[in-house]
């Protein structure tokens, strides 16, 4: 089952306008979900942005982690690490990791990107195949289009009601176009205080996972770190939720209303 990869979906979809010189996020940024399935608190996710070098190169490298805890464990175990090493200057990714456990569905999968040579070889660990795929422009994997785009969208060129796309590759299933529709500001109330958000809907797949192709819907933090507050799916079984459960490292303030 893929029912918990939606969160890592929704942390990519942000929109995307042009470089931005203003960065969004340093290293050191740590973010923490808590995670719903009806009544229960199915699972806890983190990124962390750490700094590190890749064939000597200097990169961003984050790590995302999830799992249930709690009783949500006893039914449905999930144990989910995605990894990104990324360009510092412009984003591009070079390698990333997804290794994943599922209440039994597993994925081993890496991926090196060679944009000289506009290819990347995805390497499946656990089916033990190889797979080629030519490279296009603006390229991300699941996890660099998230800071990728924190960096590159411009909120004043944001229309309620349009579409953004953005290409992407994680898996085997190949190059694709994610789509986002921007729905308009909306205040939420979390353990902080309130919040103003960007509000999203993504376009997604139904079937299997999602009841129907907008089930998801994300809020991003309005300030200059362009933050996950709130994700909400429709799966193809009952409903859950993400909330912001805790952060820091941020490089900007995050912003509260006061009342």
């Amino acid at each position: 089952m893929k029912k918990y990869l939606f969160l890592a979906l929704a942390l990519t979809y942000f929109g995307v306008q042009g470089q931005n010189t203003k960065s969004a996020f340093k290293t050191g940024e740590w973010l923490k979900f808590r995670m719903h399935y009806g009544f229960l608190n199915a699972s806890y996710a983190t990124l962390q942005v750490n700094s590190t070098t890749l064939n000597d190169k200097s990169v961003y490298h984050v790590v995302g982690h999830g799992e249930t805890t709690g009783v949500a464990s006893w039914f449905f175990k999930v144990d989910d690490t995605y990894e990104s090493y990324f360009d510092k200057q412009d984003g591009k990714p070079y390698k990333f990791v997804r290794k994943i456990n599922e209440g039994g569905y597993k994925k081993d999968v890496e991926i090196n990107f060679d944009h000289n040579a506009s290819n990347a070889e995805l390497n499946d660990k656990k089916n033990k195949k190889k797979l080629n795929f030519t490279l296009e422009n603006n390229i991300q994997d699941l996890i660099s289009a998230f800071y990728y785009l924190r960096n590159n969208y411009k909120t004043e060129d944001l229309e309620v009601g349009k579409a953004i796309t953005l290409k992407m590759l994680y898996d085997d299933d190949g190059i694709f176009n994610f789509k986002l529709k921007y729905l308009g500001l909306e205040v939420l109330n979390t353990k902080y205080g309130k919040v103003e958000c960007l509000k999203f809907r993504p376009l997604v797949q139904s079937g299997r996972v999602f009841k129907e192709q907008e089930s998801l819907s994300l809020w991003v933090s309005n300030d200059d770190n362009r933050i996950p507050i709130r994700i909400k799916a429709d799966l193809a079984v009952g409903a859950i939720k993400a909330d912001i459960d805790g952060y820091n490292g941020l490089k900007h303030q995050f912003k509260i209303i006061m009342d």
